[in-house]
């Protein structure tokens, strides 16, 4: 596979978190839910540090929930009078048609909504991940009609809801021609049981932090390579093409990527490593910018894709002959707009044995804190300890200052 070439300075996005308040309690967030906003100021800041310290392409506003914020209007025209693409990280509860109308006049590029059965939304709780596709239908239909938006969409896998991938996947494959991404995010906490955390050489009490595990049973060491067999259960010829390693681990996907080209209903196939290679390093070489949520039109080029990548990828070349050997069945076929989608999955911070945190390398999720990058799953350790933490085996931990030290008010 193609090792993406985004690095801490020179990625495709910026994580910029304008708001801490959330209309929703998901399992498995990283963010502690208080009604707390950044002021234009503060935000207009925080965009200053990452155009200093980062080159990037689009901006994922983030939170909390960015609806929430009294102003999001206001950043949005802020982060497209800068030059970058504004997208809207949202689990959508408080957004409707004459909403995105706004937005979308504001300057906004694109949305990720983040849907799935943990969420205790209202009317939807105790629902599978295929049930919760008619939601997913719902928000697409929405940005659909508004049009001349990206659309995306993220959900966390837990070890339960492990084997319901295939049915989001197969919503996907139904939406290839308005749904641009989908994206997997691997459940993860701070297990409180086997390891003790400190700061300072202090331990620490973790267990008021929000991602602090205190269910020992459940499952928070899901690989990607787990996910992707299970995904092939159904679509046998699923394949990545693109990843980022961990920073301990350089064997470990962190990011792993795969692109697709389809009808609705209708995958003919899969981009290797030399399109990833060509599309990410050519818009480099052309604009100085790694691609981030590439336009609709974009993504509605697929025959064009095909016509002209099969000379260079062979995997290309696979779904060239799928789509051929479908024209000649009906040649009515040869007329169907061919779309581009994107599949992820992303495993998050993995607590190595010894301790280590084995992070993304290259993230493109680091948001600011205090002037400076930070990564956005452990922002809270930096807030209420004003450092990362270490994490330490327990029977090893350091004798001195052994007293625990509690989160910061």
């Amino acid at each position: 596979m193609y090792r993406l070439p985004w690095s801490l300075s020179d990625n495709p996005i910026a994580w910029l978190e304008p708001t801490q308040q959330c209309n929703l309690a998901c399992d498995g967030c990283y963010r502690m839910n208080v009604k707390e906003h950044k002021t234009l100021e503060e935000v207009a800041s925080d965009l200053d540090v990452f155009s200093r310290l980062r080159t990037f392409d689009g901006v994922s506003i983030a939170g909390g929930d960015p609806l929430m914020h009294p102003e999001l209007d206001a950043i949005v025209r802020m982060v497209r009078d800068r030059g970058y693409k504004a997208v809207l990280n949202t689990n959508g509860l408080a957004l409707d048609e004459n909403r995105l109308r706004a937005l979308k006049a504001a300057g906004l590029t694109g949305l990720t909504f983040h849907v799935d059965s943990k969420q205790g939304r209202p009317g939807w709780r105790d629902k599978s991940e295929k049930e919760m596709n008619a939601l997913r239908q719902r928000y697409a239909d929405m940005v659909g009609r508004v049009g001349g938006l990206a659309c995306a969409f993220n959900s966390t896998v837990y070890e339960d809801t492990l084997d319901q991938v295939p049915d989001v996947l197969e919503w996907a494959d139904a939406n290839i021609g308005t749904v641009h991404t989908v994206v997997f995010i691997l459940y993860r906490s701070a297990k409180l049981e086997g390891f003790d955390y400190f700061a300072d050489g202090r331990r620490v009490d973790m267990s008021g932090l929000v991602y602090a595990e205190e269910d020992e049973s459940r499952r928070t060491d899901i690989q990607a390579p787990e996910v992707v067999d299970v995904m092939r259960r159904r679509a046998p010829d699923f394949a990545p093409s693109a990843y980022l390693n961990g920073t301990e681990k350089p064997d470990s996907f962190k990011w792993l990527v795969a692109g697709r080209i389809g009808r609705p209903g209708k995958v003919y196939g899969y981009v290797g490593p030399r399109f990833m290679e060509l599309t990410q390093a050519g818009y480099h070489l052309l604009g100085g910018r790694y691609l981030s949520y590439a336009p609709d039109a974009w993504l509605r080029t697929g025959r064009s894709v095909l016509g002209a990548g099969w000379t260079f990828d062979p995997a290309l070349r696979v779904a060239a002959r799928r789509w051929g050997r479908d024209i000649l069945r009906d040649p009515r076929r040869a007329l169907d707009e061919l779309s581009f989608q994107a599949v992820l999955v992303i495993q998050p911070i993995d607590v190595l044995p010894d301790g280590r945190a084995n992070m993304c390398d290259g993230c493109p999720d680091m948001t600011v804190h205090d002037g400076e990058l930070a990564w956005s799953c452990r922002l809270e350790e930096k807030r209420c300890y004003g450092q990362w933490l270490t994490a330490v085996p327990k029977g090893r931990a350091p004798k001195p200052n052994a007293l625990p030290l509690a989160p910061a008010e």
